[in-house]
């Protein structure tokens, strides 16, 4: 059985530790994320989740452990390494270049999965390829017909669908997305989840979140992380109902965190 799951695996994460002082962030961590659909990790706060997430993207390295990438350990390889082999990020805090247009930040994540240096801005912006990349990235999140708005005019919420644009435009494999919905309202959340749902159609995710009603809605399958560890994963009718899971996050006063 864990041939097969690994086989149909496009990450593959093997007793993954990471400490801080005596703070267990991560500890023991084995998980296998298979390919196509949106796998959810929940938990509440301090559970280890952005830990993960940010040794699954090389910001941070773990103690022990492994990390299998589309079939192959990427444990020692780095941000940008991870990038060109397919592993796109997106984050908790906006990480957008605000006095740009939406269609020039777009541009710029697609001249960097051409593997372009960054050139100076004038002729980049004048690059009709570019742009046209570009807009078909911004059409899939909704924003093509914002283009030419300035990022910092626009809403919290068009700036995250911004982000999950420019992470497209990496061609990824994958997409690792920490907390998309933060910060959002209600009408933000729901545009966010058609946008997710659509894009889960195409591409892996890996997707921690803290709101329930987003999970509940998108996610394939679920992870639950508890001080550190994964304490099930499984299809989200059965971690509804997983009695472990109910007593250490969702019938708790975390659930709602």
């Amino acid at each position: 059985m864990k041939q097969n799951m690994r086989a149909d695996s496009v990450l593959f994460i093997r007793s993954l530790c990471k400490s801080f002082g005596g703070i267990k962030a991560t500890d023991d961590v084995s998980l296998s994320v298979c390919r196509g659909g949106i796998h959810a990790v929940i938990g509440p706060n301090g559970a280890g989740k952005t830990t993960l997430i940010a040794q699954l993207s090389g910001q941070i390295r773990p103690d022990s452990g492994d990390i299998e990438f589309d079939g192959r350990s990427i444990l020692r390889a780095g941000m940008a390494q991870r990038a060109r082999a397919g592993l796109a990020r997106s984050f908790q805090i906006t990480s957008v270049f605000r006095e740009m247009t939406i269609l020039e930040n777009a541009m710029l994540a697609v001249q960097g999965a051409q593997g372009h240096s960054y050139r100076f801005w004038a002729p980049v912006h004048q690059d009709q390829d570019l742009a046209d990349i570009a807009m078909d990235h911004l059409m899939t999140v909704g924003l093509h017909h914002r283009s030419g708005r300035i990022v910092s005019s626009i809403s919290h919420g068009e700036q995250r669908q911004l982000e999950v644009a420019m992470a497209l435009a990496m061609q990824p494999k994958m997409l690792l997305l920490d907390e998309p919905m933060a910060g959002m309202g209600k009408e933000e959340t729901f545009r966010m989840i058609e946008i997710l749902s659509s894009v889960g159609a195409e591409k892996t995710i890996l997707m921690v979140e803290h709101d329930m009603d987003a999970v509940f809605s998108l996610a394939d399958q679920l992870s639950v992380m508890v001080n550190g560890r994964v304490i099930a994963t499984d299809s989200v009718a059965k971690i509804r109902s997983n009695p472990e899971v109910q007593k250490s996050y969702l019938g708790g006063s975390c659930a709602k965190d």
